[in-house]
Order: structure tokens, then C-alpha cells, then sequence
């Protein structure tokens, strides 16, 4: 649906140049967040390096740190860079790709690489803006292969109400949940990295990454007594010009008609070393058909996206627990796609549950050990899903990944002590593929022959 899908964006060594604090203040990994990371986002990526120590909260305020803090003259530029290897179960299809792509075992010495601005811009403003280069992936040359990426610029303030400390801020970004700070909703969801080679389910929801760079939205935000956090949000796409300037083919892009709301509740409590949070948030659109689908006269569909999502961490001394769970139920009504021909069913639902858990032991060089589930499932549709055997768009499986995380809090190369680097292997494992475990496409091919294998190296300066 989506005519690019950003890459996460992982800890930005600009913020630690800021804030003169290691990345593991922030990260218990790249890009998963601490209570820290949280509220440093949620504060609009403003804070400095100087606490006074009267001020100081245990698991919420920075301590000192031996990183120093850039002076002020610095742009606040990091880059970073994911090299892949890619193994699939079976061959892949190399018809019309490039003569560099074989039909397994591909080594991308660059998949992707970005550029970021990030931090603060004013006392109250701030955030990030990603560009991003991304490889050719299999199949005839994609139009763009550098494209504007997650873009996040807040206005974030605080008071006090009725004794209650009290954030408000505005946020501006081009992905819905690319401004959430818990990273159990879809734009920060795991995987972290994944390969552009290997074949993946064909069914998603709508705000799982549909829009993703091709809209811009604005949304208001509080997060009440460190525990509420409260969003509303609207969202229009780009228009077609606009969209090719900043690198995104408008082609297969969805025309929002009007404008397309966001909300987000979340609730976080804190206690020792525990934290907990139980949110939902949704998004609610009306589109038009794409370029590459428009048909005059054929009207508009309508999709209905409701989530709810969980996190627990808790903090040992010196690893992370992580858990994290998904829900996204999407209700479709599609008049314009029946008659256009796309769609046999004017009412469709959709649904994908994700679970993970993940610990992260170790200081400065740490060992990240990650194991997750995956389910999508919905209406069976003979048109939509015509590619699918079963016409159902279900699919399911497993991920399971280890990776080692060279430089955390203290140990980064002297000559530049913003430096991050991680080596990741990354094994995924289908039960079930667009519709079936066996034969799903109709022409022998089983879901385990998309059983795939990623070895990453990210490094980000």
C-alpha cells in the first residue's frame, strides 16, 4: 500500500552531543526507549546537559556523565549506515533486477543509509528530520532511491495543575506513531532492522506504516502527573509534486479526502525499577484510490484503525526486561475499490496481534537477546487477496534475533565518543503466509520457503 516504509530511526549520537549523556540513558537499545529516553521526547528533545542536583529524580533525571557535552557551535548532524546479508529459505525471483542481485545469499554493503538533523532548535523546540538512502530491491528500478524519512518537530512546555506537573506540547510529523514515545505501536515496532529482499505478508493495516512519508500532520499533546499521555492529531497527504520532491513516488500513494484524525491514550506508572504502560490510539481515513488504481466516478473507501498496546520494563543493574504486545483492529469499507475492480467485498476487516520480549544485558557492550510473534488475519477476499490461494490474508510466525551492542554508556572510541555500532543475526519463521501454511500462492510455494535469515551491521557518528 505504502510506497516507501522509513527505516527506524535508531539513537542519534547528536542528542548524546547535547545532552553530554551516554545513548544508554535513552536506550536500553537502539531504538527501544527508557522512562529517561521517553520524557526526554516527549519534552520535545530539548533537554540539556546541566541538572541541578536538587533536582535530580532516581530512574527519571540523567546523572553525570565522562561524554562531553559538544560545544554549541556543532550542528546537530549524526549519519548512520546498516549493512545486510540476506538468506532466504528459498530463491528468490531475480526477474528484471538488477545484475548485481543473485537469487540468494545478497550482501547489501549499504541496504540503507541516513542523514539526521536532530535536537534542539530553542529552549521549547526541537526534534529530528531523516533522509534516507535505500537499496534497490529486487524487481525493475524504483523511481526514488533517496527519499525524505520520519520527520518529528515538537513545541513542548510544562506547568503545574492542581499540584500536578503538567507537559503540552504540539507535534508535527509525516507517520502517524512516529511521535509516540513507547515503542509498542507500529513506526517504532520490532523488527528494528529488516531486510528490503526477503518476501513479507501482503496484508497491513493502514496506520501500521501505510502513511508513512507521504503525509504531514499536526497533533497537541499533555502528559499529565508523569503518568497520562494524551494526543489528538490530523493528517493530509502531500500532493503528487510535493511528494516526488521529497523522494516518495506518489504513484501508488493514497489520497486522504479532508483530513484524517489521530488520537493516542496511554497511561505509564513507574515504580522501583518497574514501569508499565496500557495505551490505545487510532487513526480514521477516508482515501481515494491511488494514481496507479484511479478510476473516475469510483468514489472513496473508508478505514477505521483502532489499537491497544502494553509495555513493561524493569531495570536490573545492569540489563533491561522488555515486554511488549499489539493489538490493531482495522473495520474497511470499500465502495471505490469494488468498483474499481480491487476488492469483491465493500466490508472487510483486518487484524494483527504482536507480541515480544527482550533482554538486554550488559553497560557499555551489550548483548540483546530478542524473541517475538506475529499474527495478521481477516476477511477472506477473492479480489483483493486474488494472489492468495485461500484469498484470506493470514499470516503468522516467528522472529527470533541476537545482536551485540559494541559501545553503550561509557566505552565509545575516544576520538569520537558518540559512536554506536551493533551486529545483529535475525531469524524469521512463517507458520502461515498470505493465507496458508502450503501452497499459498497456488504454485507449490510453502510459507517456510520464506523463512529468512538477516546478519546487520548498523553503525550511526
Amino acid at each position: 500500500m505504502a510506497s516507501v516504509i522509513p527505516e527506524k530511526a535508531f539513537a542519534l549520537p547528536s542528542y548524546a552531543r547535547q545532552t553530554g549523556l551516554g545513548c544508554g540513558m535513552c536506550h536500553t537499545e537502539f531504538p527501544q526507549l527508557t522512562p529517561f529516553g521517553r520524557r526526554f521526547k516527549i519534552l520535545g528533545y530539548t533537554l540539556g546537559y546541566s541538572v541541578p542536583e536538587d533536582k535530580r529524580v532516581i530512574g527519571k533525571t540523567p546523572y553525570e556523565s565522562n561524554i562531553q557535552r559538544q560545544p554549541d557551535a556543532t550542528l546537530p548532524v549524526s549519519v548512520q549506515a546498516i549493512t545486510t546479508f540476506t538468506h532466504t529459505a528459498m530463491n528468490m525471483d531475480t526477474a528484471g533486477s538488477a545484475p548485481f542481485l543473485k537469487a540468494n545469499d545478497n550482501i547489501e554493503p549499504v541496504q540503507t543509509a541516513s542523514i539526521f538533523y536532530g535536537g534542539a532548535i530553542t529552549d521549547h523546540i526541537g526534534g529530528y528530520a531523516q533522509f534516507t538512502y535505500n537499496a534497490q530491491p529486487f524487481g525493475p528500478p524504483v523511481p526514488h532511491l533517496f527519499t525524505w524519512d520520519n520527520l518529528d518537530v515538537r513545541y513542548a512546555n510544562t506547568t503545574t495543575i492542581a499540584g500536578m506537573p503538567v507537559v503540552y506540547g504540539l507535534t508535527m510529523n509525516n507517520n502517524p506513531t512516529v511521535q509516540d514515545p513507547w515503542n509498542s505501536t507500529p513506526a517504532w515496532g520490532y523488527p528494528f532492522v529488516q531486510s528490503n529482499l526477503a518476501n513479507t505478508p501482503g496484508a497491513k493495516t493502514l496506520i501500521d506504516q501505510g502513511f508513512a512519508a507521504q503525509v504531514l500532520g499536526l497533533g497537541a499533546y499533555t502528559f499529565i502527573n508523569d503518568q497520562l499521555y494524551l494526543e489528538l492529531a490530523s493528517y493530509q497527504t502531500l500532493n503528487p509534486g510535493a511528494l516526488n520532491s521529497l523522494g516518495v513516488n506518489p504513484v501508488n500513494t493514497l489520497p486522504i479526502n479532508g483530513v484524517a484524525p489521530y488520537f493516542r491514550a496511554a497511561w505509564e506508572k513507574q515504580w522501583g525499577r518497574h514501569s508499565l504502560e496500557i495505551g490505545t490510539f487510532g487513526l480514521f481515513a477516508e482515501t481515494g484510490l491511488s494514481i496507479a488504481n484511479f478510476v473516475p466516478g469510483a468514489g472513496t473507501n473508508r478505514f477505521n484503525d483502532i489499537g491497544f498496546d502494553s509495555q513493561y520494563q524493569y531495570q536490573g543493574d545492569d540489563y533491561w526486561v522488555t515486554l511488549r504486545a499489539t493489538y490493531l483492529h482495522e473495520n474497511q469499507y470499500l465502495p471505490a475499490s469494488v468498483a474499481a475492480g480491487l476488492a469483491a467485498n465493500l466490508n472487510n476487516t483486518l487484524n494483527t496481534f504482536r507480541a515480544q520480549a527482550a533482554l538486554t544485558y550488559g553497560t557499555d557492550g551489550k548483548v540483546i537477546l530478542t524473541g517475538g510473534y506475529f499474527n495478521t488475519w481477516g476477511s477472506a477476499d477473492p479480489i483483493l487477496y486474488g494472489g492468495n490461494r485461500t484469498f484470506l490474508p493470514n499470516s503468522d510466525g516467528f522472529t527470533a534475533e541476537i545482536a551485540y551492542q559494541f559501545f553503550g554508556k561509557n566505552n565509545a572510541p575516544k576520538l569520537w565518543p558518540w559512536f554506536n555500532t551493533r551486529l545483529g543475526v535475525q531469524y524469521i519463521a512463517y507458520n502461515k503466509f498470505n493465507g496458508a501454511s502450503t501452497n499459498f500462492d497456488g504454485m507449490g510455494t510453502n510459507a517456510r520457503d520464506n523463512n529468512t535469515l538477516l546478519v546487520y551491521l548498523w553503525s550511526a557518528f
